[in-house]
């Protein structure tokens, strides 16, 4: 689970251009799912990455919305701007990697089947929509 605070609004100007109706989205494969306005108190997103063990005892992710290779494995949450038409047109991405969740906390999950939850704080410290590689404080992983 995916729980996003501090969202930065719906306006936002990336690269000179004036985006208006900007929202966030959990990127399933290729695709957005369940895009919330970036005005919004709060967002939060559910989908099913399992924990694995790989022959040499390491913990892997697999799921529809985990992307990267083995070893290197992430959740993007994706920002883009929603047209007239619904449309959603990406403008940058956030990076929520996988491998920083505590090996015992993974596992805890796993075992407990009980929901990993990641709090994202989704605005930069200038003020825009956060991108890139997500690092603590500004990701927090937990049991639910």
């Amino acid at each position: 689970m995916i729980r996003g605070r501090n969202l930065p609004g719906r306006a936002f100007v990336s690269d000179g251009e004036a985006l208006a109706n900007v929202h966030v989205a959990l990127q399933v494969r290729r695709e957005p799912s369940d895009p919330v306005r970036a005005d919004a108190s709060s967002a939060e997103w559910s989908t099913d990455v399992r924990v694995v063990t790989d022959s040499e005892g390491r913990l892997d992710f697999r799921g529809p919305a985990v992307h990267g290779r083995a070893g290197d494995r992430f959740l993007y949450l994706t920002w883009g701007d929603v047209g007239n038409d619904g449309s959603f047109t990406m403008f940058r991405r956030a990076k929520l990697v996988l491998h920083q969740v505590d090996d015992q906390l993974a596992r805890d999950a796993e075992r407990h089947s009980r929901p990993l939850i990641a709090t994202v704080d989704l605005t930069d410290e200038h003020g825009c929509p956060r991108c890139a590689r997500v690092d603590p404080p500004a990701v927090m992983w937990s049991l639910g």
